[in-house]
């Protein structure tokens, strides 16, 4: 069902305000106030321009290469740097409390909304009802919907205050609402999640969710590393484990031509090419399987691993 592109106005507001009145019933199934509702729904309207960009494609598709150079800029890289140098003390606490490094933390949050600078403008409660009203998804974010009503209603942010990507994305840390309400922490116990203005529980969460996704903080994300010639390019694919001793054995050497396998030739690897055949190869550990529950794209996971590695702390 179109927006009201294809339909009269007032029919395609009298259509969205039915729509919304079902969702408000839902919601009080499910046990969320009605005060709540009366709040976050008050003034909700679908937004054109949320359906523009959930239905635009991009002219062509970034090469990996491209992707690196746009993702990891060097001034992300300084920025990270001294991100984590003025937060030094607070990233190790939380990183020893949940076992993930601060690289990986601060990597995230940078790539995520550039360090809390860009976590969008767009009214969620709006954003999410146009998408589960008309978008290609309509059931997974009536779901958001319904996860960020519950997050109002435990009161952790305003129906105003509650601003995210045109996908529903929020805070510095781009939580969809169900993540949130997943792995959200209020670190300093204040009675709120703030993933908006508050650093130490924008950083646990972080921490939260990748420690939920399985992180190891023993073990890195992987490695960029040279084959030789003639290499059986079938090895290539996440659904191939292989030691690194094994790896080693097949001839794949590190980066800078070194040998892979020291004390720790039992960790198992996967050789991931991101650029295909003859371009960059990576062996990646199951941090990077991890970071890609996060989200689901080989470029993304690489390049958060690219960004902590080159803040790694000496």
């Amino acid at each position: 069902m179109a927006l009201g592109f294809a339909r009269p106005a007032a029919s395609a507001e009298t259509d969205f305000a039915t729509w919304l009145a079902g969702v408000r019933e839902e919601a009080l199934t499910r046990g969320i106030r009605g005060g709540t509702l009366d709040r976050a729904l008050a003034g909700v309207h679908p937004l054109p321009r949320v359906l523009e960009l959930d239905r635009a494609q991009p002219e062509r598709t970034l090469s990996y290469a491209e992707y690196l150079k746009r993702v990891v800029t060097p001034g992300r890289v300084a920025m990270a740097r001294k991100r984590l140098a003025e937060n030094r003390a607070l990233l190790r606490e939380i990183g020893g409390k949940y076992h993930v490094q601060p690289r990986f933390i601060v990597a995230l949050w940078g790539i995520e909304s550039d360090f809390g600078r860009l976590s969008g403008g767009f009214p969620v409660i709006s954003a999410l009802a146009t998408l589960a009203y008309d978008g290609r998804r309509a059931s997974f974010f009536r779901g958001e919907l319904m996860a960020a009503l519950s997050i109002l209603d435990h009161g952790d942010i305003t129906p105003e205050a509650m601003l995210g990507s045109w996908a529903g994305a929020m805070g510095q840390s781009q939580f969809m609402p169900s993540s949130f309400l997943n792995y959200a922490v209020d670190y300093r116990g204040n009675g709120r999640r703030d993933i908006w203005h508050r650093r130490e529980d924008v950083f646990a969460s972080i921490a939260n969710y990748l420690s939920g996704l399985g992180w190891r903080g023993d073990e890195g994300w992987g490695r960029r590393v040279r084959l030789p010639s003639g290499f059986d390019q079938s090895l290539a694919g996440l659904e191939t484990k292989k030691t690194l001793a094994e790896w080693q054995r097949l001839g794949v050497r590190r980066g800078d031509g070194g040998d892979l396998a020291g004390r720790d030739g039992r960790i198992e690897a996967s050789l991931v090419l991101p650029g295909g055949a003859g371009g960059p190869a990576l062996l990646v550990y199951d941090n990077f399987r991890a970071i890609l529950k996060w989200n689901n794209s080989i470029f993304f996971a690489s390049a958060v691993g690219s960004l902590a590695d080159s803040i790694e702390e000496r």
